[in-house]
C-alpha cells in the first residue's frame, strides 16, 4: 500500500522539473495519440514547431497569439497566490476592452498617440472595478468568489453585446453598413498601439508591456511588504488576522489587481489587434479561461507565465495555420488539455511524496518497506 505525505521542504529543482516534466509527458502522450490516429508524431510536431517558431513571421504570429494569454495568465496567478480563485478574467478582459475602446473613440482623434496611456489606464481601472465586486462580496459577506466572478463574466459579455447590437452607443457604427448590420466603430489609426521592430521581427507593444507587468508583479510579491502579507494570508488567514493584517482590504486589493491586469489584456486586444469592440470575437476567444491554464502550468510564477504564454500561443498559432484535411482535427486543443492534466499531476508530486506503508506478514511482524 502507498500513501501521499505532504513534503515538509520542497527541493529547489522541483520548481523547474515539474513544468518541464509535465510538458514532456504531455508530448509523449500526445505523440501516442497521433500515432494511433494513423499519423507520424515526429512529422506532426515538426510542423507545429515550424509554423510557430521557425521564422520571424511565424514567431510574430505566435507573439500576437500569446499577448492576451500573457495578461490573463498573470491575472490568474496574482489572485491564486493568495488562495483567491478569480475565475472572472474573461469578464474583466471584456470590460478592459470596452473601456479602452471607449477612450480611444472619444479622444483618439484629438490626442493621437497620446491616447494610448489613457487607454491603458482605462482598461486597468475597468477590469479592477469589475473584479473588486467579487472581492468585496468575498471579504465582507463570505461569498464564494468562484461563483460571483464566474457569473460576472456573463454580465460583461451581455453588456458588450448590448452596446453593439441593441443600442445606439458611441461604440457602434451608425453610418453606412452599420445601420443594417450592427458592428463596432473602428478606432482612428492614430490610436493604434505601435509594434516594436526588432530586426525583421515585429513585436506587439502589448507583449512588451505584459513582460514589464510580469516583472513588476514578481518584484511586488517577492520584495515588498504587500507580497509578504499576501503570502501569509494565503497560507493562514487566521494567523494573519492575529498578526494584525487587514485581510479584508487585502482580499479586495488582490482581486482588483488581478482584474486590472486582465483589463490591460482587453486594452491590448483593442489597441494592438482588433481596433474595434467585437463582442462575438471576445466571447469566442476564451482568453480569461485559458489564462487559468497558463497560471497553473507556470506554478503561479509571473516570469514563468511569460514563457508558458509563448508556448501556448505557439500551439494556437500552429493549430490555426495547419488546420486542414491532413492535420489531425483538434490536436492542438488535445495537446493543451494534456499539458494541463500532466501539470496538475506533477503539482501533486511536487507538494507530496509517495510513501509505501509497511504491511503485516502472516506472523504479525511488519515487513520493512523503504520509502520512495
Amino acid at each position: 500500500m502507498i500513501r501521499l505525505e505532504r513534503r515538509q521542504t520542497t527541493p529547489w529543482w522541483l520548481g523547474w522539473a515539474v513544468p518541464i516534466g509535465s510538458i514532456a509527458a504531455a508530448l509523449i502522450a500526445g505523440g501516442l495519440l497521433v500515432l494511433v490516429s494513423g499519423n507520424d508524431p515526429l512529422d506532426t510536431y515538426s510542423r507545429i514547431v515550424d509554423r510557430a517558431y521557425s521564422s520571424t513571421d511565424a514567431l510574430a504570429a505566435t507573439l500576437i497569439a500569446a499577448t492576451p494569454l500573457l495578461f490573463t495568465g498573470l491575472a490568474a496567478a496574482i489572485s491564486f497566490r493568495m488562495g483567491l480563485f478569480n475565475i472572472g478574467g474573461q469578464g474583466q478582459f471584456v470590460f478592459g476592452a470596452i473601456a479602452a475602446s471607449g477612450v480611444g473613440l472619444a479622444w483618439g482623434e484629438q490626442l493621437g498617440k497620446g491616447v494610448i496611456p489613457l487607454m491603458i489606464l482605462a482598461g486597468f481601472m475597468a477590469g479592477a472595478a469589475w473584479a473588486a465586486i467579487a472581492g468585496v462580496l468575498r471579504a465582507w459577506f463570505s461569498t464564494n468568489e468562484i461563483i460571483t466572478s464566474l457569473m460576472l463574466n456573463y454580465i460583461a459579455a451581455n453588456f458588450a453585446s448590448w452596446l453593439i447590437f441593441n443600442s445606439r452607443s458611441s461604440w457602434r457604427l451608425l453610418t453606412g453598413s452599420g445601420l443594417q448590420f450592427p458592428q463596432g466603430k473602428r478606432l482612428v489609426e492614430s490610436s493604434d498601439w505601435p509594434a516594436l521592430d526588432i530586426g525583421s521581427l515585429l513585436v506587439p507593444f502589448g507583449f512588451v508591456f505584459g513582460c514589464v507587468v510580469a516583472g513588476t508583479i514578481w518584484v511586488l510579491y517577492r520584495h515588498t511588504r504587500f507580497g509578504f502579507e499576501v503570502e501569509i494570508i494565503g497560507d493562514s488567514p487566521h494567523a494573519a488576522q492575529y498578526a494584525g493584517m487587514r485581510t479584508r482590504r487585502k482580499v479586495v486589493a488582490v482581486m482588483a489587481l488581478s482584474g486590472g491586469v486582465a483589463g490591460l489584456g482587453g486594452a491590448s486586444d483593442i489597441g494592438d489587434f482588433r481596433h474595434v469592440l467585437d463582442p462575438k470575437g471576445l466571447a469566442q476567444s476564451g482568453y480569461g479561461y485559458a489564462g487559468i491554464v497558463i497560471a497553473a502550468l507556470a506554478r503561479l510564477n509571473p516570469i514563468a507565465v511569460v514563457l508558458v504564454a509563448v508556448l501556448m500561443g505557439g500551439l494556437n498559432n500552429a493549430g490555426r495555420s495547419l488546420q486542414g484535411p491532413d492535420f489531425p482535427s483538434g490536436l492542438v486543443g488535445t495537446l493543451q488539455g494534456m499539458v494541463l492534466f500532466f501539470a496538475l499531476g506533477g503539482e501533486i508530486l511536487a507538494r507530496y511524496r509517495v510513501r509505501r506503508i509497511p504491511h503485516r506478514t502472516g506472523d504479525g511482524t511488519a515487513a520493512v518497506v523503504a520509502p520512495s
